[in-house]
């Protein structure tokens, strides 16, 4: 990894997610203070984590509160300028009237929104009230550089080396793994796939999750030699506060030949 000026303090933040778009806010405001005192310099939320996951939520559009989401979203840049903190957090977004994308805002430490996120592999179901996103999303924080992907993203490692050509140090990935009926695949799968992506490109990763019951995983901050520093209590609210730096060293078995392997040279020398 390149030398880079800086440290970043990240918090993690897992809460119940629901389909009270007040109740979402006010977790969020909790959470983002708490972050704030752990002298965080981003929090980092879940999947629609203030729009509410359509389909585990609520299961169609019609009766959703989109001028309520509005008035709320509107409180989240006031926040992150009166704390001086970045925030991510996902909701839901209405690029048209037939159009409405699972997305994640980057808001600066200004209160200023600077980038959108759309979730870009929407599962089957996700499709009957997504539509996809085309695009990727970086930005710098603090020297390091940062992309954004959503949940479902995960399973393609496709997006984890499209970022890693693209510069990006930190992946904030937000997921909706909640309200299962018990422990399932996504409890097997996805912690032990998202170190490999990490160790494979490496990557930080920050990977938070709804902590509403069943909470599949717990929200988590991966290396980048793929080792857990941190893992937030099942089924809780939490945050967890990590900090990294251009001091830090990690073990890294692909150094040697990533970048022929990212140029299509698919063997050693």
């Amino acid at each position: 990894m390149n030398k880079i000026k800086g440290r970043l303090r990240i918090a993690t933040a897992q809460f119940p997610v629901s389909k009270h778009l007040t109740r979402n806010l006010d977790y969020m405001v909790k959470l983002a203070r708490q972050a704030k005192q752990k002298r965080a310099d981003i929090v980092h939320f879940s999947e629609t984590c203030l729009g509410g996951y359509a389909g585990c939520e609520f299961s169609d559009w019609e009766e959703y509160d989109w001028s309520l989401l509005a008035q709320l979203e509107s409180e989240v840049p006031r926040l992150a300028k009166e704390l001086g903190i970045h925030i991510v957090y996902g909701t839901n977004h209405r690029a048209a009237k037939n159009d409405v994308r699972n997305a994640l805002w980057y808001v600066s430490s200004s209160g200023k929104r600077v980038a959108r996120y759309d979730k870009r592999f929407c599962t089957t179901g996700d499709l009957d009230f997504y539509k996809s996103g085309r695009r990727f999303t970086t930005f710098d924080i603090n020297g390091f550089k940062c992309g954004l992907m959503i949940c479902h993203d995960f399973r393609y490692p496709e997006l984890f080396r499209a970022y890693k050509k693209r510069g990006v140090q930190v992946v904030l990935a937000s997921f909706y793994n909640a309200r299962a009926k018990d422990r399932g695949i996504h409890s097997i799968i996805c912690r032990p796939s998202l170190q490999g992506d990490a160790a494979s490109n490496f990557l930080y990763i920050s990977a938070n999750n709804s902590s509403g019951y069943y909470q599949s995983w717990p929200s988590l901050f991966i290396l980048p030699d793929g080792t857990v520093p941190s893992t937030a209590p099942q089924h809780r609210t939490a945050l967890l506060v990590n900090e990294i730096s251009n001091d830090d060293e990690y073990y890294d078995a692909s150094e040697a030949f990533r970048d022929r392997a990212m140029r299509g040279v698919l063997y050693s020398k």
